[in-house]
């Protein structure tokens, strides 16, 4: 006998390439019958033409501090509530504590709302040595930082991360010496351009030569807060090509035409506004004593010097170039979310349902099955998960049930609210959440770098 019979679904297939209906059966935590028949089970559940999806997986996202914010889950919680079942942490060369601690307060505290994996960021232990952003390294100094990659990666990270626009003094030659912490091409190493292309997408050029000059998988992170500024056109065709030639190399996207990022930042230097051709007004503050506050030259400058460590959203893209990432056959969707102290961007409770609501259903930009291969399979592959991000006979039974007709987010700017239209959310095969309120909030692990 199962332990649960879902009915009436229609899930992606994507051996055929099609929405197909199916009645699918979960035991011991594991997808174990795909048919029509209903045999037995202890639990059924009719979904009524719902989509049961893979769990989605957020390849790029930030993970809590809980040095700094306590032991609590908070952005994985949203994760969650979204139809997130696993996600990738330590993104942008930010990396909130050492794998190792990370590790231990998940135990502590029983578990977690979802899988957690993490990549080591190269920019927090070049802080902790004191170089300055805009230092370069010395030899000894690269060193140093290649011997903690080395540490973060025997501890379980799946690859490094950088922010290169966070410390601008990040050489070329730096990044591809730290790379070679690892002589694993499973490895996944991602960054953070060194900057947007208001000009030129010499930023997405370097982070193109860089992934086909090492032997590990390179992501380009957040290529809508890249390339959204009038480049996109541009960034794709770049891609897309390189992509040919060396499938290690992909892309990650969210589907908001504003950027978040801490306003003491070296996104917010001197002359960033005068090349966005933007004024403060288009920079809304998240937290107190000025959350959801927009902009002035005063307040700007005052916030960026007392509170540097506050999240800022920047409202500078343009949505056609949005939902041309989006829509672009390579790319995985990915939310970005970043949050302090419960606050920040709605990319961190409605990147997946916004996908699936306005860009597919609404926007028709892109097929539903499309949509679902960049949040499941595609990001599954690249980290080597092969018991997730699809539906096959022995594939870990993480769903996510929704209302293709209603799924919707309903976080905004200023309020981030929980999404609309995902009836359940299973890891393991068991009800993590319903109706978008948490059950079990303690179902997921941290899941280690295996080689």
């Amino acid at each position: 006998m199962f332990d649960l019979l879902i009915i009436n679904g229609i899930y992606p297939n994507f051996r055929t390439k099609q929405m197909e209906q199916s009645n699918i059966a979960v035991k011991d935590g594991k997808i174990t019958y795909i048919g029509e028949e209903q045999p037995a089970a202890k639990e059924v559940l009719d979904v009524k033409g719902d989509i049961v999806s893979p769990g989605f997986i957020d390849i790029h996202m930030h993970e809590e501090d809980f040095l700094g914010e306590g032991k609590e889950y908070v952005i994985a919680n949203m994760m969650l509530q979204m139809g997130v079942t696993t996600a990738v942490g330590g993104n942008c060369g930010v990396q909130h504590q050492p794998i190792s601690t990370f590790r231990q307060m998940i135990e502590e505290l029983g578990g977690s709302p979802i899988n957690y994996l993490m990549l080591a960021g190269y920019n927090e232990f070049r802080g902790q040595l004191g170089i300055g952003h805009r230092e370069h390294a010395t030899q000894e100094q690269m060193t140093a930082l290649r011997e903690k990659m080395k540490q973060e990666l025997a501890d379980g990270a799946y690859g490094i991360s950088f922010g290169i626009e966070y410390d601008p003094g990040i050489t070329y030659e730096e990044m591809a010496f730290a790379v070679k912490a690892s002589d694993d091409s499973n490895h996944l190493m991602a960054a953070h351009y060194r900057a947007d292309c208001i000009e030129d997408i010499a930023s997405v050029e370097e982070m193109v030569r860089l992934s086909s000059e090492i032997p590990q998988k390179f992501q380009i992170s957040h290529l809508s807060s890249c390339s959204a500024i009038c480049k996109m056109k541009e960034s794709l065709a770049c891609i897309n090509a390189a992509m040919e030639k060396n499938p290690k190399l992909n892309y990650d996207t969210y589907p908001y035409h504003a950027f978040s990022t801490t306003i003491g930042s070296e996104v917010f230097a001197d002359g960033c506004l005068e090349a966005w051709k933007k004024d403060y007004d288009s920079i809304l503050l998240t937290d107190e004593p000025y959350k959801n506050i927009y902009c002035t030259e005063e307040l700007f400058k005052k916030v960026r010097k007392e509170y540097p460590e506050m999240l800022a959203v920047a409202f500078v893209m343009n949505e056609e170039e949005i939902a041309a990432a989006i829509a672009n056959p390579n790319g995985m969707v990915a939310s970005d979310a970043i949050i302090n102290h419960g606050n920040g961007h709605p990319r961190a409770a409605g990147t997946f349902p916004r996908v699936l609501g306005k860009y597919v259903r609404e926007d028709q930009v892109l097929p539903m099955i499309d949509a679902l291969r960049k949040m499941t399979l595609e990001p599954a592959k690249r980290l080597d998960l092969a018991e997730k991000g699809r539906i096959e006979i022995g594939c870990d039974a993480d769903l996510t049930i929704f209302n293709p007709d209603t799924i919707i987010d309903r976080a905004d700017f200023t309020s981030l609210n929980k999404p609309e239209g995902i009836d359940y959310v299973l890891i393991g095969g068991q009800v993590a959440a319903k109706d978008c309120e948490i059950i079990n909030g303690r179902l997921g692990k941290f899941i280690p770098y295996q080689g």
